[in-house]
């Protein structure tokens, strides 16, 4: 088995798309949540609260061959992969376009202005809307084929349309692929757009947060009085490495893959399940062939939804112990769905790099049905980790697990 690294980290988020600015945002403890006042349009829908990108344009020099075939997803995905690849120094380098290079890639589906498209077209027989691309716009692969076309990459494609795991999957997945010898390089993350349909998903089952008037106070993961998710959008992407590729070109390591686990519940669409969640964890402590202890930081899913935080965290005491810091960065820019996974495990390692991981905002009495943890709240903590995880559970089950290890 060969060794996997990360060479290169971009992203778009609702907090910047710089590390210095996320950074100083976690330490003053800013989320980006806000009031919607243009979904008071829905009327049956309770929540009125997003964590939306600031203004965000497509760059100038953009193609039009190449962003025709893109919707607001894929534009965020690629700009995502466009920022990565020039953090590892590899923009316009041969090696990611002959063969090399694959992409891993996910979001929760495509775009959905191509779907209204479509869904005129079946309510009212009227076709005016749809055009040549409105199925590439709105398919589930969309990012994975759109940040491969960007950039002529030649590698394998592997989508990941795994709602809250697309991000995480896609990482995964990319990992094997080096990790095998099946390719040398890899981009992997996830991307998502923030839209009326997306924040429905979970308002039907009442999992969305309803303090529609205290944006600053929610989402509460793991505290006492949650009421649910506030959903985002973004992207993020990692380009990853083999290692002996990286250090031959003498490129700068961010970080080392050492482990990933990746199950299913096989119980339920929607309700997650604390045995299965903690043994994907189990099953990346032994891809990476580490005890528990070794394990100083987990970075949680933290939805701060009813049965997600308790069974997550009855999940992570089982594996670790009462002793784990654990804190999620949820409570900064919400749930970012397919985005998730890519945005956290980016956050997650430039936290390790400086030995500070950020609390858990709006955390002030964990709930008593969670297991007993080491809730990061209130201020950050320092910590010189060695061995960090980062955890995605989704709707169908499926439960990942990702651990880095840190180069010093």
């Amino acid at each position: 088995m060969k060794r996997v690294v990360v060479t290169g980290m971009g992203g778009i988020t609702a907090l910047g798309d710089r590390w210095d600015d996320i950074e100083a945002a976690l330490k003053a403890g800013r989320n980006a949540v806000r009031r919607m006042p243009e979904w008071d349009f829905f009327e049956a829908l309770h929540t009125r609260l997003a964590c939306p990108l600031p203004a965000f344009q497509q760059p100038a020099d953009w193609p039009r061959k190449k962003t025709r075939s893109m919707g607001i997803v894929s534009t965020y995905a690629v700009r995502a992969s466009e920022l990565a690849l020039a953090d590892a120094c590899l923009a316009g380098d041969a090696s990611i376009s002959d063969g090399r290079m694959g992409v891993a890639y996910g979001s929760s589906s495509g775009s959905v202005e191509p779907i209204r498209a479509f869904g005129t077209m079946l309510k009212t027989g009227s076709m005016t809307d749809v055009t040549s691309n409105s199925y590439v716009q709105m398919m589930p692969h969309t990012t994975a084929v759109n940040v491969s076309l960007f950039w002529d990459l030649k590698g394998r494609i592997l989508p990941t349309s795994s709602a809250c795991a697309s991000g995480s999957q896609a990482i995964g997945f990319a990992y094997e692929a080096i990790a095998t010898g099946k390719q040398t390089l890899m981009l992997a993350g996830g991307a998502e757009e923030l839209s009326g349909p997306a924040v429905a998903v979970f308002d039907t089952l009442y999992a969305t947060s309803t303090r529609n008037d205290e944006p600053h106070l929610t989402p509460r993961p793991f505290d006492a009085k949650r009421d649910g998710l506030v959903v985002g959008e973004g992207a993020a992407t990692l380009v990853l490495e083999e290692y002996d590729h990286a250090k031959a070109r003498g490129a700068t390591i961010h970080a080392e893959i050492v482990g990933f686990g990746c199950n299913s519940d096989g119980a339920h669409m929607t309700q997650p399940t604390a045995v299965t969640m903690a043994r994907a964890m189990q099953l990346a402590l032994e891809d990476a062939r580490l005890d528990p202890q070794a394990i100083a930081y987990v970075n949680a899913h933290g939805t701060s939804t009813d049965r997600g935080d308790i069974a997550e965290s009855q999940a992570t005491a089982q594996t670790f112990g009462e002793r784990m810091p654990i804190s999620s960065l949820k409570s900064y820019v919400g749930h970012t769905l397919g985005a998730c996974g890519a945005i956290e495990a980016w956050w997650t390692i430039e936290m390790m790099k400086r030995n500070w991981y950020a609390p858990t905002l709006n955390l002030t009495e964990v709930d008593p049905a969670c297991a007993p943890l080491d809730y990061i709240a209130g201020a950050g903590r320092a910590i010189d980790a060695e061995y960090v995880m980062s955890n995605n559970f989704a709707f169908g089950g499926i439960n990942t697990s990702l651990i880095f290890r840190r180069v010093r």
